[in-house]
């Protein structure tokens, strides 16, 4: 079975954004949250919330284009 591309997440200050997601991301999201609490042996998954960040933040640090223009 492959492994998550989203590691431990760490626990740092927050900063609240509110946004609008559709129905079947959020479902995902859920999902996802599921299998990352089970390959991380959590007790409980972490909220839907939570997962938004660490996965934006992975997918700008692997979108090349953007790192270059950020330079």
């Amino acid at each position: 079975m492959s492994r998550l591309r989203l590691g431990p997440i760490d626990d740092d200050k927050p900063v609240k954004l509110s946004i609008e997601l559709p129905a079947q991301v959020h479902r995902d999201l859920l999902a996802y949250a599921r299998l990352h609490a089970a390959e991380t042996d959590l007790a409980e998954p972490h909220p839907p919330e939570r997962l938004v960040a660490p996965m934006l933040e992975r997918f700008m640090a692997s979108d090349r284009g953007f790192a270059r223009k950020k330079r």
